[in-house]
């Protein structure tokens, strides 16, 4: 008896070592010979809207705040120490703004009076400051007439101590608008500079267009884009770029929505803005926030084809925000509305002798940019869309078949208005429907099986706008904390899987300044000298860098890996590198141990070579002074004949790249 006993205490035991060694190890049984849906080159995409000083004081690298006294009040950025405007005695001068007469775009300039030239000056604060390095060379502009004494005007980049760190004095002569330039080279590093104009004698001059851009911008063009900015977005490899938002192109009422063709042609010509979001948030208000559109539609077509992504203009479809007013334009009134579609569509593509086609030309691009998608409204929903909406498929579908369009799906990723657009847009076969959701963390890892029951016949889907949201009590207080990208991660796993009916992903926002955001989370946090990218733009880089040609099933107990014991998984082949790409979210603080079988591979390479995002803290964030917190990390594993092991931190993210035959 006491034999039996032993031998069952014995059989208990290899039991439950069996079990802990089952419990420490999941089997993840990936079908490479089985390929599935085709992923498509625009999977992973950047969208980018005019929020959180993303363009003027953002990628836009004009350093002058309101050049061409364009704002609500003309001198708004300006400032005069040693003048008092308002009185009669003007003491060493003073700056009044003056109208141009007839029907122009840029509508101001000011005349100086220099009563005292050694006292009057007048001084630009820039962006919250101006950002200035070392023997860096900057580009300064202006155009002017004088109209009596004054012959020279002097330039000087002062420091916060206003000590200048870069000066130069440009002669200036006659009575006629003349353009004059300059270069300022720079003896120090300052985030918080400013652009200091005095003098030579007193008099009268007439000043427009003063400008200053860094040199050494995005591939070297004047006047162009924040180089560290832009080469941020060309490391995301991004399929698309959709431009110019958001709800910028709604606007709070149609007076003031966003107008492509007002954003092409020489940049004084441009005609700027109010931005939607300056007032917006009562805890983030932002009064000086306007559009001076030397980012503007071409500009947007040039950075896709830059960075090699698809571009994606979204257009105004007939409504105001319906946040906001909901204005709308009646049915028999919204001709011009799409005609402006069509003609954005000539403007890339159309040749150079088309109306538009020859804009684009003149402006340095003859060759078109291969538009291949338009939005049509932004987060709109209800009738009113859709009685819009049918107006302008049928008119872009008729002359150009070719167009992929972008419909909405409302503001929400369920509910009343977003079932309703899904049931019209069904009807209409649409091609792509943009779906948005800001949501918790716990939403995305609950919703890493959203697509898996999704009509494979119904329209395709644009996931246009997602962030995970973390629980603070206010907007001000959301962070890119390294829980919010794993969640986002866990629910890419889904999207990546479904890829035969996900064919569009973007996070949302993409940029903020971090003296003068109004919405957060964002993608990547800069100041006016540096940039950080978050945890959550790693996960975005990781996926788009590594988004394969199609997708492989990935199982664990012959079911989808989405979310037991914490685990989220999705498997790729790159058919052009032989390589299977397997991707893997543990949302566990634990670390576990996962064997990987490549069933049906013939060879497996010896070398897995794996990236990992991980940190102990989950609310771990990058900054600009500890920008490391959380970034990817470099290992690799020996694989065994057809498979691998790994074992897999907790609260980490792992792509694993091994080539097979």
């Amino acid at each position: 008896m006491k034999k039996n006993l032993m031998n069952v205490k014995a059989v208990f035991l290899a039991l439950l070592f069996v079990s802990q060694i089952s419990n420490a190890q999941k089997n993840f049984v990936v079908d490479v010979k089985n390929p599935k849906a085709e992923i498509q080159p625009t999977m992973y995409g950047i969208f980018f809207e005019d929020i959180n000083f993303a363009a003027d004081g953002g990628i836009y690298a004009e350093l002058v705040k309101n050049r061409s006294f364009e704002f609500l009040y003309p001198l708004m950025g300006w400032k005069e120490p040693n003048s008092n405007r308002h009185s009669l005695n003007l003491k060493s001068g003073r700056a009044i703004p003056i109208t141009k007469s007839g029907n122009v775009s840029n509508k101001h300039y000011i005349r100086i009076d220099v009563n005292d030239a050694s006292g009057y000056s007048i001084i630009n604060e820039g962006f919250r400051g101006i950002g200035i390095k070392e023997s860096a060379k900057y580009d300064l502009s202006f155009m002017a007439n004088v109209a009596s004494n004054i012959k020279h005007v002097k330039f000087e980049i002062i420091d916060e101590k206003n000590n200048p760190i870069a000066s130069n004095s440009v002669a200036v002569i006659g009575n006629n608008w003349e353009t004059y330039k300059t270069t300022l080279t720079a003896s120090k590093t300052c985030a918080k500079a400013k652009l200091k104009i005095t003098f030579d004698t007193s008099g009268t001059i007439n000043m427009d267009m003063i400008s200053m851009f860094p040199e050494d911008t995005w591939m070297g063009r004047k006047k162009g884009l924040r180089k560290d900015l832009v080469q941020l977005l060309a490391d995301l490899h991004p399929g698309f770029l959709r431009f110019p938002g958001g709800c910028i192109v709604e606007g709070r009422v149609l007076e003031r929505r966003y107008q492509w063709k007002k954003t092409v042609g020489s940049i004084e010509n441009r005609q700027g803005l109010v931005n939607r979001w300056n007032t917006e948030f009562s805890h983030r208000s932002t009064p000086d926030y306007f559009q001076s559109f030397g980012l503007g539609f071409f500009e947007y077509f040039q950075l896709s084809e830059d960075i090699g992504a698809e571009p994606l203009p979204i257009l105004n479809c007939g409504m105001a925000c319906q946040y906001n007013t909901g204005e709308l334009v009646p049915i028999n009134e919204i001709a011009p509305y799409v005609q402006d579609a069509l003609d954005l569509i000539e403007f890339a593509n159309g040749n150079v002798s088309s109306k538009w086609g020859k804009v684009r030309a003149e402006m340095g691009h003859p060759k078109p940019f291969n538009l291949k998608y338009i939005g049509i409204g932004n987060e709109q929903w209800g009738k009113d869309y859709f009685d819009r909406y049918v107006i302008f498929e049928k008119a872009i579908k008729e002359k150009y078949p070719e167009i992929k369009i972008v419909s909405g799906s409302g503001p929400s990723p369920d509910g009343e208005y977003f079932d309703y657009g899904w049931k019209q847009l069904k009807k209409l076969k649409a091609d792509l429907v943009d779906e948005h959701y800001y949501r918790s963390p716990e939403w995305f890892k609950e919703n890493a099986t959203r697509y898996d029951n999704y009509d494979r016949n119904a329209p395709k889907v644009f996931a246009g706008e997602y962030a995970a949201h973390n629980k603070a009590k206010s907007a001000a207080m959301t962070k890119n904390t390294l829980e919010c990208a794993l969640a986002e991660a866990a629910f890419m796993t889904g999207m990546e899987r479904n890829a035969d009916v996900v064919y569009m992903t973007s996070y949302a926002p993409l940029l903020a300044h971090v003296d003068a955001w109004q919405w957060a989370p964002d993608l990547i946090w800069f100041d006016n000298l540096n940039a950080v990218p978050t945890a959550n733009y790693y996960v975005q880089k990781m996926f788009a860098n590594n988004a394969g040609t199609n997708v492989l099933s990935t199982t664990c107990n012959k079911q989808n890996i989405t979310g037991q014991d914490g685990l989220y998984a999705s498997t790729v082949m790159d058919k052009a590198t032989s390589e299977i790409i397997i991707k893997i979210v543990n949302t566990e603080n634990k670390a576990q141990r996962i064997n990987v079988d490549l069933k049906g591979a013939k060879k497996v390479n010896e070398d897995v070579n794996i990236t990992v995002l991980h940190a102990d803290d989950l609310n771990a964030v990058n900054t600009l002074k500890i920008p490391t917190t959380v970034v990817p990390q470099q290992l690799s594993v020996k694989a065994k004949k057809k498979g691998f092991c790994v074992e897999i931190q907790g609260n980490s993210f792992y792509v694993c790249r091994v080539k097979v035959n």
